[in-house]
């Protein structure tokens, strides 16, 4: 599932990616994408700078999770982290039990 802003135009340079490594208990993959679906993903998408953001699901292990998303700069996803919709968003997502602690990465295009 993929969600994308409207008003969010890119910035000079290529938009970042910020993706967040997670597995859950297998019992809990369900809850994990309700959760992402009615309470993540529309409030990370209303923030200024975010450009797409979707729930990718491991195929090899359906317990495994990516959240991908697109953001203008570093410094959109800088306002992001200190906001109070980040707060609420690990906040609701604290909720999932999970294996490992989640790991987040930025990525650029290469090239």
């Amino acid at each position: 599932m993929r969600t994308r802003g409207t008003n969010h135009a890119c910035e000079a340079g290529m938009p970042i990616a910020r993706l967040i490594f997670v597995t859950v208990d297998p019992k809990e993959t369900q809850e994990a994408q309700r959760i992402w679906k009615e309470d993540c993903a529309p409030l990370m998408i209303k923030q200024d700078g975010c450009l797409s953001e979707e729930l990718l699901e491991g195929v090899d292990n359906k317990a495994e999770f990516v959240s991908y998303s697109e953001w203008a700069d570093n410094d959109a996803i800088k306002r992001y982290e200190a906001s109070d919709a980040h707060a609420t968003i690990e906040r609701e997502s604290s909720r999932i039990k999970v294996t490992d602690p989640p790991v987040v990465k930025r990525f650029v295009v290469a090239g």
